[in-house]
């Protein structure tokens, strides 16, 4: 076959691709069915499952059979993603109803993963296996080729209850998500019978059923107002507390206990409140917190957080609901596959979509019943006219030669061939016209049926049989009659599933916490060369000055609610809060400076580091390695920003030196191939933090500032050059922008 080439714009076909990509993904991966509130891969577990045998009520099997199971029959997607949702299923902490009865290792609300797969096992919940599957073989749903066509599986199942809400639904598509939160089941079935008596009801109308989420964590929903506007549009964000309660510690102190968690803080959430509740301590937000553990069990989220005495009990919750996930919000996103598209849906429109499925699934099991119905009416029918004239049919079958003659004879009346033993039989037989369904099943019947008993309990089958009938076909034709059986059927799911809600529904005002003043002291901060910086009390740093002013690079007295500023080589300025710092003893370690900063040592080298304070009374002379120098007011450093420019630098420079400019008269430059350049201070022009500067020294090819020094009159300072000493006073002082000495000793 000879190659066709295609000529097209390779835009529309990236276009057309990518959609049917999306497309495949939004439907046949991530989003729920509306109908059943299923995706596709819970879908299929709980079918295979139901196909295997492994109901509630029998043994269960191991996890591992399943996933293999489901992935080979109906799911090719990889086992980890079945097995993933096999889990989720399972958990009661996650699913307000839970869908499949697991037995194991199954994860906790902590965050703990499940036991692989080979360890677990499940069956079918109760609930799921009754109200999810049980109507399958009454042709209520449409069945679908598997991916390879050789098995046939349901394009939805028959579920009675509106799940979508019940259990809510979490899922990533490509430019679409879908964030429904769970429900109570009693509440949803209320509000779904009430839409079903009176399809007129607005949402506001079904949210006197539905009060709200409830979630499987419990908590306190507390923007109540906001909830009609959610659940009209489909959309919003609810807001959700723990629950917290008080109890008496020892030694008078507080026990604050978390009892509940937002549903959010499910996983790894619970471990990250800890650490957060123990980093206010340690950042010394507050100092009321003594110890914080996890106490938690199978009976339940215990949390407790020991208190002082003096503790302010609801400022410091508040404080937990600002600065911690005890308060979270929930986004919602109402988002599922109705009529095979992807629609934002409100409360109404769930409702509504949910009604029109128990309908249309009614609607085909009683048809499917009443067809079987009339089918064994024909054939009891066919049974008792038989065994009225029960001597005249074993006239016909004796006398025929075979099953042929004999149902040709029942069936049409066809007497020829058949031995009678009067005529008066063979004209009675060419009367008896059996349907062909009744002449089979007289054919089979057995002599037993014959027998008195028989033959009533044949009756009263026939009377059951026509009431049978009569109902379904008055529920089909009267859709007072199909609402009244569906709405029979939900009271009955709900009183034997119903429980009590969890989540509080209520209004409550937004945290305020209100910080205690801190205590203004003197402190002294010390920093060693290799970069761990502590603060410690101002008295000792004054008895042991000497000692520490050798022993450490930076040290300083300062406030306590002050800021120490880190000025770098790469122009930037780091600002750290003293209270960031921990206050220990004067031997204490301390923490890495970059622990608290933005500061990264692998890209830049510390210059200067002084209190933010200091630098307020002063100005700063600034020194680059290509000469370019300025003085700036010390006050344009007080920000509120941790990290900011400094000064501005050309390609390729860096800072060499920031000095403090107290009593300072003179500058001396040296440079890396031994140039020295001395000239006054105040030959320095001021500038703004944004400037470059003007250029201190000319520099010789390849050159470059290696060391500033800062002379005051009569003051000697000596450095090592050469190997010798060189009295930095001596130098001549000179103009600035020239070239220097170089000096050689």
């Amino acid at each position: 076959m000879e190659d066709r080439i295609i000529r097209t714009e390779y835009s529309d076909i990236m276009q057309k691709s990518f959609i049917d990509y999306a497309m495949s993904v939004i439907v046949a991966r991530a989003l729920p069915d509306i109908r059943d509130g299923l995706k596709p891969v819970q879908r299929r577990t709980l079918y295979d499952m139901y196909e295997l045998g492994i109901r509630y009520d029998r043994p269960y099997r191991k996890s591992a059979r399943i996933v293999g199971d489901t992935m080979g029959k109906y799911h090719p997607h990889g086992d980890s993603s079945i097995y993933d949702c096999l889990v989720v299923m399972t958990q009661d902490f996650k699913k307000i109803v839970p869908l499949v009865d697991g037995h194991g290792n199954f994860g906790n609300i902590e965050g703990d993963g499940a036991a692989a797969m080979r360890y677990t096992e499940a069956r079918l919940s109760k609930l799921t296996q009754e109200n999810f599957l049980e109507d399958l073989d009454k042709n209520v749903v449409d069945f679908v080729p598997n991916f390879d066509e050789t098995e046939r599986e349901p394009s939805v199942l028959p579920v009675k209850i509106p799940n979508f809400l019940i259990n809510g639904s979490e899922g990533i598509a490509v430019g679409m998500a879908t964030s429904t939160p769970p429900h109570n089941l009693a509440e949803v079935i209320d509000a779904e019978i009430a839409y079903i008596q009176n399809d007129s009801l607005t949402t506001k109308d079904l949210m006197k059923y539905i009060k709200g989420p409830d979630f499987p964590t419990g908590g306190v929903v507390i923007n109540k107002d906001e909830l009609l506007n959610i659940y009209e549009t489909g959309t919003g964000k609810i807001r959700i507390r723990g629950k917290v309660e008080t109890e008496k510690g020892k030694n008078g102190h507080i026990n604050l206990v978390i009892t509940e968690i937002p549903y959010t803080m499910i996983g790894m959430g619970i471990g990250k409140f800890m650490a957060d509740v123990a980093e206010l301590a340690e950042k010394k937000i507050t100092n009321d917190i003594i110890d914080i553990s996890n106490q938690s069990s199978k009976e339940g989220i215990r949390i407790v957080i020991e208190l002082k005495k003096d503790t302010d009990v609801d400022n410091f919750t508040n404080l937990l609901y600002k600065k911690t996930k005890l308060e979270d919000t929930f986004g919602v996103n109402m988002l599922a596959i109705d009529n095979g598209r992807p629609e934002t849906m409100s409360l109404k429109d769930i409702m509504r979509a949910c009604a029109d499925f128990q309908f249309e699934i009614a609607t085909r099991k009683y048809t499917t019943l009443l067809k079987k119905e009339q089918e064994k009416k024909e054939i009891q029918e066919g049974l008792i006219k038989a065994c009225n004239v029960i001597d005249l049919v074993i006239e016909v079958l004796r006398g025929s030669k075979d099953r042929a003659m004999a149902k040709n004879c029942l069936v049409n009346g066809v007497t020829d061939g058949i031995n009678f033993k009067s005529r008066e039989s063979k004209a009675m037989a060419a009367q008896l016209l059996f349907t062909e369904v009744q002449a089979d099943a007289i054919l089979e019947m057995r002599l037993y049926k014959l027998i008195g008993l028989e033959l009533e309990a044949l009756i009263k089958d026939h009377e059951q049989t026509v009431a049978n009938i009569y109902r379904y076909e008055d529920i089909l034709e009267s859709h007072e009659s199909m609402s009244m059986v569906i709405q029979d059927e939900l009271g009955k799911i709900k009183k034997e599933y119903q429980a009590k809600r969890k989540t509080v529904i209520d209004n409550r005002e937004n945290a305020v916490y209100e910080e205690k003043p801190v205590e203004e002291i003197d402190v002294a901060f010390i920093m060693d060369r290799f970069g761990y910086a502590k603060t410690i009390d101002a008295t000792t740093y004054e008895r042991n000055k000497e000692t520490i002013q050798a022993e450490f690079k930076y040290s300083f007295v300062m406030k306590n609610t002050g800021k120490i500023c880190l000025f770098t080589s790469a122009g930037n300025l780091h600002t750290i809060k003293a209270m960031d710092l921990p206050q220990g003893k004067m031997r204490d370690k301390g923490v890495p400076i970059d622990n608290v900063s933005n500061y990264n040592a692998s890209d830049e080298t510390v210059i200067l580091v002084a209190s933010q304070s200091e630098l307020n009374l002063y100005r700063l002379i600034f020194t680059t390695k290509s000469s370019m120098m300025k003085t700036v007011d010390g006050g344009e450093f007080d920000v509120s920003k941790r990290t900011v420019a400094a000064t501005k630098l050309t390609d390729g420079d860096e800072l060499v030196n920031v000095e403090v400019l107290k009593e300072q008269k003179t500058v001396i430059l040296r440079t890396e191939d031994g140039y020295f350049l001395r000239f006054p201070v105040d030959t320095i022009p001021e500038k703004k933090k944004t400037a470059v500067g003007v250029r201190g020294m000319r520099l010789g090819k390849n050159d470059f500032v290696r060391d500033v020094y800062y002379l005051n009159d009569l003051e000697e300072k000596t450095v090592e050059h050469n190997n010798k000493k060189l009295e930095l006073a001596h130098l001549k002082i000179t103009s600035r922008d020239t070239k220097g000495t170089k000096v050689r000793i």
